[in-house]
């Protein structure tokens, strides 16, 4: 649906954007709800929303911001309630997403998204590589020179990092380029 030729993506209250999560009380009382803005593949203005922590929230929306500004597109950006909490059907559907109560895969940890102190953008344009060749999502190929996708000169890139996050395309383990974390 558009409001004044805006796309709206997502009109969720807090509640209803954490609904069902089995994240302890505590992590539920350190996020927040935010509205972001940002131009979508359809040369649109689009807004979406994100669950994040509450610490994260002013730099998260100046990153969407920039992202904005510099008319790089976003697919989509909807709180993972409305993927039934599966990181998999977002990350399919190209949704950017923060906040999801979960552990890392292939691991017993909890992932930097179980509390709220991570963000996924464009996960198609941006596929998480694996050192065994598995791509995330499946049947993704890395395009630096596509439209929506990150490179390390990339100026959200180093908008995060000069913001004390890290990105996952440089992480060692696996090249995460969709993956933003603090």
């Amino acid at each position: 649906m558009a409001d004044g030729g805006v796309v709206m993506e997502s009109a969720m209250d807090f509640a209803q954007a954490v609904d069902g999560t089995a994240a302890p009380r505590e992590i539920v009382a350190s996020l927040c709800l935010i509205d972001v803005c940002y131009l979508g593949f359809d040369g649109r203005l689009h807004r979406g929303q994100l669950v994040i922590h509450r610490d994260l929230a002013a730099e998260l929306g100046e990153v969407f911001a920039l992202m904005q500004a510099l008319k790089f597109p976003v697919a989509g950006a909807v709180p993972l309630v409305r993927y039934g909490w599966s990181d998999e059907a977002s990350m399919a559907a190209d949704n950017s997403s923060a906040f999801n109560y979960r552990t890392i895969a292939g691991t017993d940890r909890l992932s930097r998204h179980a509390l709220g102190r991570a963000v996924d953008i464009n996960p198609r344009e941006n596929p998480a590589v694996y050192p065994d060749g598995r791509i995330a999502p499946a049947g993704v190929v890395y395009r630096p020179d596509s439209p929506g996708t990150f490179t390390d000169d990339h100026p959200a890139v180093c908008a995060f990092i000069e913001r004390g996050w890290r990105w996952g395309g440089h992480f060692d383990h696996v090249r995460d380029y969709h993956h933003f974390e603090k």
